[in-house]
């Protein structure tokens, strides 16, 4: 029967034997199909469709031990090792985990299919729970690693391996509003009052969102060029360089519609290779296409605590790559030598 599947199923197989070592990310795009509907292809052979029950299969990651969870947008790749302990699932509005190494917001409300995948990679066998929005991009991402627990993972796999095994799958498109208000029609003095009478940095999503501005056009709109300031994309080699040199602790937030996910620490290994700037440590990996980087800012946000700031970096539709702070807690000022490095970036 040639319905879509049977026939992206053929096409991908007759992609993998002439490129052997391409991504199924890449494969998706040159099919013209999403991530999640070629991986469902593989249903009865190298995938296992699970129950969509996120909260329960997310709390019990932890019997894993030892993992790597990765979470990527188009232009970022965030991979972090560790272990899933204290899920907080008790807030509507986003999940959490909260911990040094596996550190994560989560908005549920996105998430809405998952898999266990055991797929090949040459002598190797990588298996991994794979979870999925509406418009069947990935969402996040739970790697094995040798120290991990392949029993827990098998059991996981036989409590919430769903009924339907169908290799077919169906998305529904995000759409995009790229319409932005008119300067003119915005109380940019309130506007910029507001943000100079921040509390937290979490609030100004909802600042603006009350102004219903975009997050470009807001930085735009800052009270003044201490507040936000663009600067080139290459200042963030220079920051992560400078990062590593003077062993300053970092924070790392990559995330998608569906999560967040956060490093803390120091960073040592850092590499460019042809288009992607790398950090290659043992327990953390971050991957950023420059090349599609269009806007870099630094950002300082008033808190109780005193300035927070940020270097963020935008797609050219206006939408959050990747943003990097020096560490920090609630309670404790952020660090003098991270507001140091970022000061002197163009």
């Amino acid at each position: 029967m040639n319905t879509r599947a049977n026939i992206l199923k053929e096409q991908w197989d007759t992609l993998k034997k002439n490129n052997p070592g391409m991504r199924i990310r890449n494969a998706a795009k040159e099919l013209n199909a999403s991530e999640m509907e070629l991986l469902a292809t593989q249903i009865g052979n190298s995938v296992t469709r699970l129950e969509p029950d996120f909260i329960n299969i997310l709390s019990e990651i932890e019997s894993l031990g030892k993992v790597m969870a990765l979470t990527r947008n188009d232009e970022c790749v965030h991979e972090r090792k560790g272990i899933y302990s204290n899920p907080d699932f008790s807030s509507p509005h986003a999940g959490l985990f909260v911990n040094p190494d596996i550190d994560m917001r989560i908005f549920l409300s996105h998430w809405k299919k998952a898999f266990a995948v055991k797929e090949q990679a040459g002598n190797i066998e990588r298996k991994s729970l794979q979870f999925f929005g509406k418009d069947g991009e990935a969402i996040h991402k739970i790697y094995l690693v040798p120290q991990s627990n392949e029993a827990a993972f098998e059991q996981l796999i036989e409590k919430y391996k769903s009924e339907n095994q169908s290799i077919e799958e169906t998305t529904e498109p995000y759409l995009r509003n790229m319409d932005e208000r008119l300067d003119q029609e915005i109380d940019i003095d309130e506007f910029r009052k507001g943000w100079k009478n921040l509390k937290d940095t979490h609030d100004f999503y909802a600042l603006v969102k009350k102004h219903n501005l975009s997050r470009t056009q807001a930085l735009r709109l800052a009270p003044d060029e201490y507040y936000a300031k663009p600067i080139s994309k290459d200042s963030i080699i220079t920051l992560l360089e400078k990062s590593a040199e003077q062993q300053l602790p970092i924070m790392v937030f990559v995330g998608n519609k569906g999560n967040i996910q956060i490093h803390t620490g120091e960073i040592k290994k850092l590499m460019r290779h042809q288009n992607w700037y790398n950090i290659l440590d043992p327990d953390f990996n971050m991957h950023l296409d420059m090349d599609k980087i269009a806007q870099t800012w630094i950002v300082r946000k008033p808190t109780e605590d005193g300035i927070v700031t940020a270097v963020e970096v935008y797609n050219e539709m206006g939408e959050i790559i990747v943003q990097f702070f020096g560490k920090r807690k609630p309670g404790i000022p952020e660090l003098e030598e991270w507001r140091e490095i970022v000061k002197d970036l163009k």
